[in-house]
């Protein structure tokens, strides 16, 4: 009996070691699942410390590749996948976002070996990419598309691409700079002082080459005889932006050059040091529409920089051109009547019937400051146009008699007229060409504080609307009082508005109606505001008055139906104030604005640059 229990104790524990061994033999191993994809969470993150931790060993100048992979491909994202993991490799989908430029995508492998009861990764470069090895590195090659045009008023070219010549001066081989002053001025229209800031701006030293004009190419041959023998003058062949005058709609268009640390960051990728942007104006508000995107490869290359190789291509994405409103003849006699004007100044033209932009000048050129349109100045009586309306739909007749004395005192606070000036009773036609304070502020005492208000926004005052650029509009705060609507009644007081807004002010007279002006972008949003037509005939043919006879006669022009406004807008606290220069106006349906800051008396200042404008500007 027991040796049959022995029999049976033996051939079950052979039966049991059986099943053990046998279980032991048919186990699979787990796969690398989980180290895997720590790997690649830590390889998005581009983290080869984290990466390290599943890598076998510490291969030499694994973390400066990984390092490299990143830097060289200027990776912006990047998504790691897990597609498969097998017993001794795990294959993986790989998508970078690299240079700007799109999207680098690809599958890879990583081979596999078991350390005791961990899965480790075999690491070499091709693990970063399959066509990686350790003497060839990633580099992307850009090629920038020439850049689009900037278009003007039925297709004009106002700004484009071409081969120009630079030109410019070293500091320390200039003998004598009022001489290169005048030459440059005389054959490329620079502004002296534009010259000196050029040389005195931070960081040129003697020896550097300070360009101060660019010059088309086809053009350079007609002045280079004058200015080569120059000492201080040099010249450099390039590529640039080419206008029909180097300060042709400067502050509107802008101006292209070398990226600065600043529009670096503004831009990020695919922009690098070196590369060519909008630095102001519309060149940097439509960079990427001028620009586009451009075409790239990912390049394997050697340590000696040489090719071996492409990765993947990139289209880019083709520029397209900006399209303005601006008019080139008009804008090229606005910027003649501001010529030779020292003091701070603007025009702004606009064509009354459609409120599209025909010309934007401001001076001085070399203040980024567009004053033209992010200038806000109280216009003084140039507003009367506004008073004028509300009178005129309150009952107000050219021919009724208003009173011009000498001073009017509203709720304690004295007006006078310019200079003392009075008149006595007159027609209202005479008190607005002569521009009466005392009357008008005598007549605003009776108009209520919404039928003023209610003027100022029928000529857009308060009106949010977008020109297409960064502009600034007209603002009409209700008055708080008497003496507060009567400074308002002459454009002074709280109101305040810009040259272009003035402008648009003529623009409504001339037309009809009250349009948002615009220099670029869609049509408006904002609808037409109309005027009273008899209301507008008055207002037009008082305006004609003040040219004809009134205080605005120096901006007549001979055979010219002109209609305007003269403005002598007080700021600031000095006894007597200064004051601001100020003329809109009309012709035909082309309305403008001039504005000279601090420039005395509208009618002696302002109004014979509206002269010359409208002499120089096509009919």
């Amino acid at each position: 009996m027991w040796r049959k229990l022995l029999l049976l104790v033996v051939v079950v524990a052979l039966l049991a070691g059986g099943g053990a061994f046998y279980l032991t033999r048919t186990k699979e191993p787990r796969l690398a699942t989980a180290e895997v994809s720590r790997y690649l969470e830590a390889w998005a993150r581009f983290d080869p410390a984290a990466m390290a931790t599943v890598v076998d060993g510490a291969p030499a100048g694994f973390a400066e590749a990984v390092t490299a992979m990143h830097d060289d491909l200027r990776v912006t994202q990047a998504t790691f996948r897990t597609v498969l993991v097998e017993k001794e490799q795990a294959t993986y989908s790989a998508d970078l976002e690299v240079g700007g430029i799109g999207h680098l995508q690809y599958e890879g492998h990583l081979p596999l070996v078991r350390r005791d009861k961990d899965w480790r990764i075999v690491w070499d470069p091709s693990a970063l990419h399959p066509s990686l090895r350790p003497d060839v590195h990633f580099e992307i090659g850009l090629v920038w598309p020439t850049r689009a045009p900037i278009v003007g008023a039925a297709g004009a070219i106002l700004v484009s691409t071409a081969d120009t010549v630079s030109v410019g001066l070293q500091p320390d081989r200039i003998q004598d700079l009022a001489q290169v002053q005048t030459l440059l001025t005389q054959q490329l229209g620079t502004d002296p002082a534009a010259v000196a800031s050029a040389l005195g701006a931070p960081g040129v030293g003697p020896g550097h080459f300070v360009a101060v004009a660019q010059v088309p190419r086809d053009k350079f041959a007609a002045i280079r005889p004058v200015l080569e023998p120059v000492p201080g003058v040099f010249f450099q062949q390039g590529s640039g932006r080419v206008a029909p005058t180097d300060d042709f709609a400067l502050h509107v268009l802008g101006r292209v050059g070398e990226v600065t640390a600043e529009r670096l960051t503004q831009l990020g990728l695919p922009y690098a040091a070196g590369d060519q942007v909008g630095l102001s104006g519309l060149e940097a508000a439509y960079e990427r529409q001028l620009a586009g995107l451009p075409s790239g490869e990912v390049r394997l290359v050697d340590a000696s920089s040489v090719e071996v190789g492409v990765v993947a291509q990139f289209p880019g994405t083709p520029p397209e051109p900006l399209v303005l409103t601006l008019d080139p003849r008009v804008q090229e006699a606005a910027d003649q009547a501001l010529a030779g004007v020292v003091q701070p100044a603007a025009i702004v033209a606009i064509e009354a019937t459609t409120g599209d932009v025909r010309a934007v000048s401001a001076r001085p050129l070399d203040q980024p400051f567009d004053r033209a349109l992010d200038g806000q100045y109280p216009p003084g009586s140039s507003f009367k146009v506004v008073t004028a309306e509300a009178l005129v739909t309150g009952g107000m007749r050219p021919e009724t008699t208003v009173p011009c004395e000498p001073i009017a005192t509203v709720d304690g606070k004295g007006f006078k007229n310019f200079e003392d000036e009075s008149f006595g009773p007159i027609p209202f036609r005479t008190a607005f060409a002569k521009s009466c304070n005392t009357a008008f502020v005598t007549l605003a005492d009776g108009l209520s504080d919404v039928a003023l208000t209610s003027a100022a926004g029928r000529f857009g005052f308060g009106v949010d609307y977008d020109a297409g650029v960064g502009a600034s509009g007209g603002e009409f705060p209700d008055p708080r009082d008497g003496a507060e609507r009567a400074s308002a009644a002459i454009g002074q007081g709280r109101v305040l508005a810009s040259p272009l807004h003035m402008a648009s002010v003529a623009a409504a007279v001339a037309s009809g109606a009250w349009r948002a002006p615009r220099i670029t972008g869609p049509p408006s949003t904002v609808a037409p505001i109309p005027l009273n037509a008899a209301t507008v005939a008055v207002l037009g043919d008082l305006m004609r008055e003040v040219v004809r006879t009134g205080t605005g006669t120096a901006a007549a022009v001979p055979g010219q139906d002109v209609a305007g406004k003269t403005g002598t807008a007080e700021f600031g606290n000095e006894d007597p104030p200064a004051t601001h220069a100020w003329f809109i106006g009309f012709r035909g349906t082309l309305a403008f604005a001039v504005l000279v800051e601090a420039g005395g008396v509208g009618g002696q200042v302002a109004a014979p640059i509206a002269a010359r404008f409208l002499a120089a500007a096509p009919a």
